[in-house]
């Protein structure tokens, strides 16, 4: 297996955008769940013994919905939106990234929340960014997460429960010390598995942790 994380820049980026031309997303087509987009970040590290991280937050303590959860910068589609569009403007007003669309390099599988939506994961190069500026209403903290933690022997973590017939799934983050659950740790186990390894795994049948059903 190829760690990405030794890649040059360039490489990474484009054997990403190669992968994920690839890949063929499965859409979800219900008009029951709202529209919801993430974005999966990718940056060049600020720290000389790595090259590449991706962005994860710790969303606000006074959230109305899932406060204090790990989470991909993203939210509800605004009415006219596509998928890039909402993962962008959520980038740009949660950690003050602004992208154009040429940063962004594919999209993922739809993955359905027990919460009533359909979250659409956005791959996006944010290359070179010294800063962040999060938004402290929506974003407690955001962390630069090596690639690297993504290669953990534990990954990923599969645990029944008696209210489903399917398994949570989970990923641990060694780099924060912290264990992150489906939606979110699903949409990252299928980055790893189709950006960074062209292997076309699907995570929508993984089940999400009790806490995140509301």
């Amino acid at each position: 297996m190829t760690d990405m994380n030794t890649e040059q820049p360039l490489q990474l980026r484009e054997t990403m955008s190669l992968n994920l031309a690839g890949f063929e997303r499965i859409p979800i087509d219900d008009g029951a769940l709202c529209s919801a987009a993430v974005a999966i970040v990718v940056v060049e590290s600020l720290d000389e013994h790595r090259q590449h991280d991706f962005l994860l937050t710790r969303r606000g303590g006074t959230m109305r919905r899932h406060r204090g959860q790990w989470a991909l910068p993203g939210g509800r589609a605004d009415e006219g939106e596509n998928a890039q569009q909402t993962a962008r403007r959520e980038l740009a007003e949660e950690l003050g990234l602004s992208l154009d669309s040429e940063h962004v390099l594919g999209l993922l599988d739809d993955y359905p929340t027990r919460s009533g939506f359909c979250v659409t994961p956005v791959v996006i190069w944010g290359g070179r960014v010294e800063t962040l500026e999060p938004d402290p209403d929506e974003v407690a903290a955001v962390y630069r997460v090596p690639l690297s933690d993504l290669e953990h022997p534990e990954i990923p973590k599969l645990e029944r429960i008696p209210q489903s017939d399917r398994p949570v799934l989970s990923i641990p983050v060694s780099s924060i010390e912290q264990t992150v659950f489906a939606p979110t740790a699903a949409m990252i186990y299928q980055f790893r598995e189709v950006a960074l390894h062209a292997r076309h795994t699907r995570v929508a049948e993984y089940e999400q942790p009790l806490f995140a059903w509301k």
